[in-house]
């Protein structure tokens, strides 16, 4: 029997072209390593679902039917491996218990390697046992493992984005909007998946009938290596963030200060958080645009419980209006020295990310617009 290269296998064809590399790329990739890793197993088992299909539209299966039952789709794998990729991206780790979580997957890889292995003879009324009897059973975990694991994965990037101000000057920089947009794409395939699915079960839908099926999930999986091939690089702050609060002798062996318990059970964190903020001001360190709460506990010679502390039952703020703070006023004195460029550069040299997040922090710092803040100064200097 001849084969058939149409548009269908051409399409999906492409897509596997496109994702294979893809996956190779973010395995290479040396910042958030676990994560882009995982992302790049998950990207390769999207193209190893389409791959039945691809070699089916070609009439592949007709010409050699050795090949049925071919172990390289495995659909369960797709919801945990998410929900991994989304755990190491925002918390640097596997979620606790994740070899249990692969069970399932991993039962349905070694369901298709025997079925494969059968002899030759056999598939052909195995093949009818399984469409009838066993694929609604995988078709049915696999709607619950997509529920289960994309809810928990929207939960957990609300939990992350909540907290975010804690650490960073820049939430928006670190919000991953591209990541509710694949979870938003990822939940509406899993219900046309399962539905396809359990309608194909009751009633045969054929390979051409399930052909756009296959297309939105090569959609689905190009999106998702794309724009995770897009911010591979992007220096996430790991969450949970600060340890929980606990006595402060347990809280980090780091503080130089190394002070005695008596002192650190008497330390005043409003007169620490002043003298802390003068020196951060005094060295420029929140002008740079990575700096977070770890990174500058580090530079404090303390650690991100104590900086946590100071900033918040000292000064009363949290990290991001601290640091967003010292940037807007950077700012402020650089208009008020006579600096002549455009706001937008002004932010940049000060540590902001955007246009929006520095405008919304002037505006707090300042109480008006930074062009406001200009004229102001102008009309000043008139005065004078």
């Amino acid at each position: 029997m001849e084969l058939v290269f149409g548009w269908r296998s051409a399409t999906l064809l492409v897509v596997v072209g496109i994702l294979v590399p893809l996956a190779i790329a973010l395995a290479r990739t040396l910042r958030n390593r676990l994560a882009n890793r995982l992302l790049a197993i998950l990207i390769l088992v999207l193209a190893g679902v389409l791959v039945p299909w691809l070699i089916g539209f070609m009439g592949a299966y007709d010409r050699w039917p050795w090949l049925t039952f071919l172990p390289v789709a495995v659909p369960l794998a797709v919801p945990v491996l998410l929900r991994f990729y989304v755990d190491a991206l925002l918390g640097g780790r596997l979620p606790p218990r994740w070899r249990l979580m692969l069970a399932p997957a991993l039962v349905q890889f070694a369901f298709q390697a025997i079925s494969f292995a059968l002899p030759q003879p056999l598939k052909g009324r195995w093949a009818g046992i399984v469409f009838s009897a066993i694929d609604p059973l995988f078709t049915l975990a696999l709607i619950a493992t997509f529920a289960l694991h994309v809810t928990y994965s929207a939960r957990a990037l609300r939990r992350y984005r909540a907290a975010l101000a804690d650490v960073t000057g820049d939430e928006a920089r670190f919000a991953a909007r591209w990541l509710t947009a694949a979870l938003i794409a990822f939940a509406v395939l899993w219900m046309v998946w399962g539905v396809v699915l359990l309608w194909d079960w009751a009633w045969p839908l054929g390979y051409f009938g399930l052909q756009w099926l296959y297309l939105a999930i090569a959609a689905v999986a190009l999106f998702l290596g794309i724009e995770g091939w897009r911010h591979s690089g992007d220096p996430f702050p790991t969450w949970p963030f600060v340890p929980p609060t606990a006595p402060e002798a347990d809280e980090s062996a780091g503080e130089s200060e190394a002070a005695s318990e008596p002192a650190k059970a008497a330390r005043d964190w409003q007169e620490t958080g002043a003298d802390w903020a003068a020196r951060i001001e005094a060295q420029g360190w929140a002008l740079d645009p990575d700096i977070d709460l770890a990174g500058l506990a580090r530079l404090l010679g303390t650690n991100t419980a104590y900086l946590s502390r100071a900033l918040n039952e000292g000064l009363g703020v949290n990290f991001a209006t601290f640091i967003n703070g010292l940037r807007s006023r950077a700012v402020m004195q650089a208009i008020a020295a006579g600096d002549r460029r455009d706001v937008l550069t002004l932010a940049l040299d000060a540590g902001f990310s955007s246009k929006a997040s520095f405008n919304r922090a002037f505006a707090a710092t300042a109480g008006m617009t930074p062009s406001a803040w200009r004229k102001h100064v102008s009309e000043h200097e008139k005065g004078a």
